[in-house]
């Protein structure tokens, strides 16, 4: 990722995810670690993946906000002001910005066109990398 705004914030980077080395599926690692936006983002992204009715797709998209919710309180408990880079290089942010990833498909696919975009440029203004990574 490379910086051209000077006025920008420096990069944020956070630290480890506290579920970093766990299950991130079982539902023990989501109870011992309900902070954790890797694991809102994985359980999201799976429910996406397997989404084949509106119930399961109104599923996906509770799991995906709660991880974004849990990013934006990540981001800001780390210094974040609500603008600035996060390097999607830096292993600890991947949670963080999947789990944006996922809000904006698991948006789509509820007809949510405008929280689709608003996720997109976020993630975009995080780590323009991070778009065909993660939405595509």
């Amino acid at each position: 990722m490379k910086m051209n705004d000077m006025l920008a914030p420096p990069p944020v980077r956070l630290p480890e995810d506290p579920a970093h080395g766990s299950d991130l599926l079982a539902t023990a690692t989501a109870l011992a670690h309900p902070e954790s936006p890797l694991v809102w983002a994985v359980r999201a992204e799976r429910a996406i993946a397997e989404a084949a009715t509106d119930e399961e797709r109104l599923t996906a998209y509770a799991l995906a906000r709660t991880g974004y919710h849990r990013s934006l309180d990540r981001l800001r408990g780390n210094g974040w002001k609500g603008w600035g880079p996060v390097p999607f290089d830096h292993e600890p942010n991947q949670g963080v910005l999947r789990a944006i990833a996922a809000l904006a498909l698991a948006a789509r696919a509820i007809g949510e066109d405008s929280e689709y975009d608003r996720c997109r440029q976020m993630l975009s203004d995080a780590d323009p990398d991070s778009v065909p990574r993660l939405l595509s």
